[in-house]
């Protein structure tokens, strides 16, 4: 190890979160470089780490890109917090207790103006705090001392629970060489309590400052006092953008009718992930989300919907929405220009996406959202009902919408929307459909046994669609049964019979036998101590001449 240059082996790149990269770290006069150990690289591909060429899989930090460093115990033993003068904060690990006095005379050596810091962090374990936001991470402070960070980078969601609540939601790093199930548990959500108010102002043109802001410039705007937790949420929201949105998005599609979640948002494309914006809920969603891209016709022929499957599923609350169902009127034509050239749409998404585009507007949806996500888009098959439609109205226990039968599944939609691929089908039954002319049903109820899940059963089907639900099954191999193959009816037509038989007993009541009918082992044998007698040859109690067994034995 020379004077000019340190050196340190093992130590891991720890910016982005999963990657268990190891190599060596070097610090010269030129600044900070890390390359990864032989064998190493596979871990780094298709990262966007600023500084970081995965290729060869070297990290580079110039001295004059410089601004604070930092030296803190983690998991690895003790770590270099180097935080960049545009905001990037770059992680190493793997030192050990005895590199700090090197590492800190090094610095101050090599770098003027800097030195190496001590972060300490706060063991109490309280549950209450202060926040402090540094570059596109948040800190929670206790007692002046960090307890925990944020990055805001992966922040998908947040809102505000209730008058000083603030949730956010993250979303799971995405990493190509990462496999879920291989990841480890997760923090998904977390909810602040901010209590107070805090005072703002409000400008001619609407935009709001911070107070101090307004009176150092000295200006004459109208001061408003707010919830701190709504200022916490805003800011939140913004510094979840920074070093997220590089360049202007592909495409903007303003004020889509949404009906899962219900209510209108705008649409932004950018070239890694989606913005889904509305008046209350802001999702950031990464292409890697979406599973499968629906486009079907409502039975009105007048709209079309069109289905993004998600995984993981966006959230609000409690409530999970797998699926994004967006409406669209069918003979709404726009025309559209992307953020694109020739070049970049032929050499970004291999051609998948035009630069102009002049057709409807659910059309152009789903081109794009084909485009960007890869992902092959399912459309209404060669099916048609009774009356031309894709899709046939049917209930799904108390929700009424529409099933579409797909070359390959069973799409449901729009609330809840559930696709059922025909490959976790065991069977289908078809009940109500035997129903005699004299109590004909209009509707039959229609019933699918799974492979290993649940069961679905769609109700109030019209009975103009059996014949052509049954060619599609036909066609298709799928296994069919009906109730009444499963279950024996009981015939009662002979009790409503009228005849003059022998004895004043018709032959409806011959041919029916109670006792037969509850089994009885005593069928054939008699009760001789029974003695018959007629109704009219008993006594009543309100004859006068009744006379009860009392008086005889008096």
């Amino acid at each position: 190890m020379s004077e000019s240059r340190l050196q340190f082996s093992d130590i891991y790149f720890a910016t982005e979160p999963y990657i268990k990269s190891v190599g060596q770290v070097r610090i010269g006069a030129s600044g900070i470089g890390w390359k990864a150990a032989e064998g190493e690289k596979e871990a780094l591909q298709k990262l966007s780490v600023p500084g970081l060429s995965a290729a060869s899989g070297m990290l580079a930090i110039q001295r004059d890109d410089l601004r604070r460093i930092q030296w803190q115990r983690v998991a690895r033993g003790y770590g270099l917090r180097i935080y960049m003068k545009n905001g990037t904060l770059h992680k190493l690990d793997g030192f050990t207790a005895d590199d700090y006095e090197t590492l800190r005379d090094s610095i101050k050596r090599l770098f003027h103006g800097l030195t190496l810091e001590v972060r300490d962090i706060s063991l109490k374990g309280w549950n209450w705090g202060k926040t402090d936001f540094e570059g596109t991470n948040m800190t929670f402070r206790v007692d002046n001392r960090p307890m925990f960070d944020l990055p805001m980078a992966y922040v998908s969601n947040t809102n505000l629970a209730n008058k000083n609540e603030v949730s956010v939601e993250f979303q799971p790093p995405q990493g190509k060489n990462l496999k879920r199930k291989d990841a480890p548990d997760e923090l998904t959500e977390i909810r602040f309590y901010v209590p107070g108010t805090t005072t703002t102002s409000t400008n001619a043109n609407g935009a709001k400052k911070a107070a101090k802001e307004e009176e150092e410039e000295g200006g004459e705007d109208e001061e408003e006092e707010v919830s701190a937790a709504s200022v916490f949420h805003e800011t939140i929201k913004d510094r979840a953008d920074l070093g997220q949105v590089s360049g202007d998005s592909i495409v903007q599609f303003s004020e889509i009718l949404c009906l899962t979640p219900r209510g209108r948002y705008s649409i932004d494309m950018y070239s890694q992930f989606l913005r889904l914006r509305g008046k209350t809920y802001d999702y950031k969603i990464p292409y890697d989300n979406v599973q499968r891209l629906f486009l079907v016709s409502k039975p009105d022929e007048l709209h079309m919907i069109f289905i993004v499957g998600l995984n993981p599923p966006i959230r609000q609350g409690q409530t999970r929405y797998p699926y994004l169902v967006l409406q669209f009127v069918r003979d709404e034509e726009v025309a559209i220009d992307l953020n694109l050239n020739a070049d970049e749409a032929a050499q970004r998404f291999e051609g998948k996406l035009r630069p102009h585009y002049d057709e409807p507007l659910y059309r152009i949806v789903a081109n794009v959202f084909k485009g960007v996500t890869d992902k092959r888009l399912i459309e209404g098959g060669g099916f048609r009902g009774y009356h031309g439609s894709q899709g046939i109205k049917a209930s799904l226990k108390a929700n009424e919408g529409t099933l579409y039968p797909l070359d390959k599944g069973f799409l449901f939609a729009p609330k809840p929307t559930h696709y059922i691929p025909h490959s976790e089908i065991a069977s289908i039954v078809f009940s109500r459909v035997g129903a005699s002319s004299s109590n004909k049903m209009r509707t039959f109820d229609l019933k699918f046994n799974m492979h290993g899940s649940q069961d679905y059963q769609f109700v109030s089907i019209n009975r103009e669609e059996h014949a052509s639900l049954e060619e599609y099954m036909e066609q298709h191999g799928i296994k069919m049964l009906s109730e009444l193959n499963e279950t024996t009816a009981v015939s009662y037509k002979g009790m409503d019979e009228d005849s003059d038989g022998e004895n004043g007993v018709g032959k409806g009541a011959a041919a029916f036998n109670p006792a037969a009918a509850l089994g009885s082992e005593d069928e054939s044998s008699e009760d001789e101590d029974f003695v018959a007698a007629s109704e009219s040859d008993v006594p009543e109690e309100f004859d006068d001449d009744y006379e009860s067994p009392d008086d005889d034995a008096e």
